[in-house]
């Protein structure tokens, strides 16, 4: 990427700005107190305990920004309106109740294209990312989609992108409904019994050496539900008598689930047909259960879990999953996931057992209830005011694609051609939808670069991605897909010719300079973007930087806020 000193100062000074000031997020950018000094290792504070009694007014449209940056792809003035028009409670029951967006109706129209591969599936992703009107459940099933990880890094899964549509469609599907539905969704979806080899799946043969594959059996128990050690509801690790973690499971709990994975294939297989696949092939319906090839002996799972003998492949699946969703580790791990995905990537124990305690009753005596756990995650007091609690540990950084998806949203992304042709996100971000380079994500949620474990304990979850490409590349997208590529007007009077061409609108902003200045301009830059986290200091410098280039047109100088915003440190920490 080539910048101008000029510019590659200013990006410089803004973060030296934004750094130097604190953290901004209140709903007046001027009153942003400077943070504290960090906590010592270990501590996450005890602010987000110890809620203030009155928390900021929900009904301001700096409180509808933050709430839309947490629950959507990224806040627009629209949904910033609606928001505040309608209530963040209300807002988001309405989102709850839309009809779920699906990604499939986008990609089968292209299925028998002779080129058709997995930029079809992810210009649906961005489709419904940047479009979607229940943009609450696409935010969810992307978060899912990094916990009950399936990936197209498979052999079978790589030449199949309606299988992995298919497969985040089952996420997006279920975002609001039951865990223990989703759970068994995903353990049946034939995608994932792929990924993880349970699909064709036998029971013991000794004669011919054959042992249950252990892989889904452990990923299901350490990545999907219950994690490796005990956990408080609060999310904190239980330890025994040497004060150290108890863990949840041994080899023989996982020898259990193993064998009770046995016996499903594809849908429609018989015994006549199990080793031959290629008859039964279908990437799309749930696997179906061959009793012949299932496991029917008796099984330990956990602590006084034993699955009787003589139970079909079905009977064993359903009380396996019932074990694991009733587990006590449920529902502080996904909570905790949850609110590190949507939040905060430091939730106090506080924050992590209130939510726990609504994912084990949602006030109607049902048990992990998606929909009633979110709507908890996003109103909760920390959630509300933990950039004013808790200034040194509350917050995250945003994901890469994310932030890709929020520039595109708020400047109305314009393209030529049928659908949005940008099939290699992980080029510029180090990731892609349902592309992780294993069942792991892309990133562990227990992740901190050493030296910020080491100073302040605290976790960071996504800067496992933030390699000096990823940094470099993302900022090369906001220069090419941002800086330089503008218009405002009529888009036929732009400069987009190519098939691929993509445009962000800043028409509004234009017109809003125009009228009112620059200072109304950076006023609705920093709620669009930041959520008023621009703090007076760095509004006064990207006035300057603004006015500086008096000579240059409107479009551009406009252009140039936009990416020095969103290039900053202040923007890539969601507060």
């Amino acid at each position: 990427m080539m910048l101008t000193f000029r510019t590659l100062s200013m990006l410089m000074m803004l973060g030296i700005a934004l750094y130097g000031c604190g953290g901004g997020g209140s709903d007046s950018a001027s009153e942003t107190p400077a943070p504290p000094s960090a906590p010592p290792a270990g501590d996450q504070g005890d602010s987000g305990d110890e809620p203030t009694d009155e928390p900021p007014t929900q009904n301001t449209p700096i409180a509808a920004a933050r709430l839309l940056n947490q629950a959507s792809f990224g806040a627009t003035p629209e949904d910033i309106v609606a928001v505040v028009d309608l209530g963040q409670e209300a807002w988001i029951d309405e989102q709850i109740d839309l009809s779920p967006s699906y990604h499939m109706p986008l990609v089968e129209p292209y299925a028998d294209n002779e080129d058709f591969w997995r930029s079809y599936r992810i210009s649906a992703w961005w489709h419904r990312a940047l479009y979607a009107p229940d943009q609450l459940r696409q935010r969810v099933a992307f978060a899912l989609s990094e916990i009950m990880v399936v990936s197209e890094f498979n052999g079978v899964l790589a030449d199949d992108p309606e299988a992995l549509t298919a497969y985040y469609d089952l996420l997006v599907e279920h975002a609001f409904g039951s865990y223990r539905e989703l759970l068994e969704a995903v353990t049946l979806s034939p995608a994932m019994g792929v990924y993880l080899s349970m699909l064709g799946n036998e029971k013991p043969d000794e004669e011919r050496n054959i042992r249950p594959d252990e892989n889904y059996a452990r990923e299901v128990m350490q990545l999907f539900s219950i994690g490796l050690v005990e956990l408080n509801l609060d999310g904190t690790e239980k330890l025994d008598a040497e004060q150290q973690p108890i863990p949840s499971y041994d080899q023989t709990v996982i020898k259990g689930f193993a064998h009770v994975f046995t016996g499903w294939h594809f849908s429609g297989t018989t015994a006549q047909t199990w080793y031959r696949w290629w008859e039964n092939f279908n990437l799309f319906d749930p696997m179906g259960a061959v009793d012949e090839y299932h496991d029917s002996n008796e099984k330990q799972l956990f602590s006084g879990v034993i699955l009787p003998a003589n139970q079909t492949a079905e009977q064993d699946l359903a009380l396996a999953l019932d074990a694991l969703a009733s587990h006590s580790n449920v529902a502080p791990f996904i909570s905790k996931q949850l609110i590190q995905k949507l939040v905060t990537s430091n939730p106090s124990p506080a924050y992590v057992e209130r939510i726990a305690n609504v994912f084990l009753d949602n006030g109607s005596g049902e048990q992990g209830d998606l929909a009633t756990v979110v709507k908890a995650i996003l109103l909760d007091e920390e959630a509300q005011s933990g950039h004013i609690n808790a200034p040194t540990t509350f917050g995250k950084v945003r994901e890469p694609i994310i932030r890709a998806a929020h520039m595109w949203r708020a400047f109305n992304l314009t393209y030529v051609g049928e659908r949005i042709d940008f099939g290699w996100p992980e080029y510029f971000f180090g990731q892609a939808p349902v592309a992780s380079p294993s069942v792991f994500n892309f990133y562990r949620p227990d992740y901190s670069p050493i030296k910020l474990e080491s100073e302040t304990g605290l976790l960071a979850p996504e800067l496992q991605i933030a390699t000096d490409s990823t940094m470099t590349n993302t900022v090369n997208f906001f220069a090419w897909y941002g800086l330089w590529r503008t218009f405002s007007g009529d888009p036929s009077d732009a400069d987009i010719t190519e098939d691929d061409d993509m445009f962000i609108d800043i028409t509004e902003e234009v017109t809003l300079v125009e009228q009112d200045g620059s200072e109304a301009l950076l006023a609705h830059l920093n709620l669009v973007l930041t959520a008023g986290a621009l703090n007076d200091e760095a509004i006064d410098l990207l006035v300057d930087a603004y006015e500086a280039d008096e000579y240059a047109e409107p479009e551009k100088r406009i252009a140039n806020l936009i990416f020095l915003i969103m290039s900053s440190p202040q923007y890539a920490i969601q507060r």
